[in-house]
């Protein structure tokens, strides 16, 4: 997966919309024979109602790492946190934080673990 992000984005570069990342990694990850899943619902579970909030998941792979695609200055911590939520109300252990907006791709991801 990081691979095809970092293909990706020497083809692309940095600057674009986080919508026109997600397709492009969508279409590579399709390609490579993943089954992957655009803008998944993500309803949140309180007191035992099913609440539809409005949560998606930009990209679900193989239905166990979700993927989190930004295009932002800097990631911070708000954007660990969002990660870090979906993962524990997906019931998920692996994530991938993905900041297409900087000059070299290994310095804008993180893997994230849920435990």
């Amino acid at each position: 997966m990081i691979g095809a992000a970092i293909s990706l984005h020497k083809c692309l570069g940095p600057g674009l919309l986080e919508s026109a990342y997600k397709e492009c990694l969508y279409y590579e990850l399709v390609k490579a024979g993943l089954y992957v899943e655009k803008e998944n619902p993500l309803p949140l579970i309180y007191q035992e109602i099913k609440l539809e909030c409005g949560y998606r998941l930009d990209l679900l792979v193989e239905n166990k790492l979700i993927i989190e695609i930004k295009s932002v200055e800097a990631l911070n911590d708000i954007h660990l946190a969002q990660l870090l939520t979906y993962l524990k109300i997906s019931n998920r252990k692996l994530g991938l934080l993905i900041n297409f907006n900087v000059l070299k791709l290994k310095e804008g991801v993180r893997r994230v673990i849920n435990t």
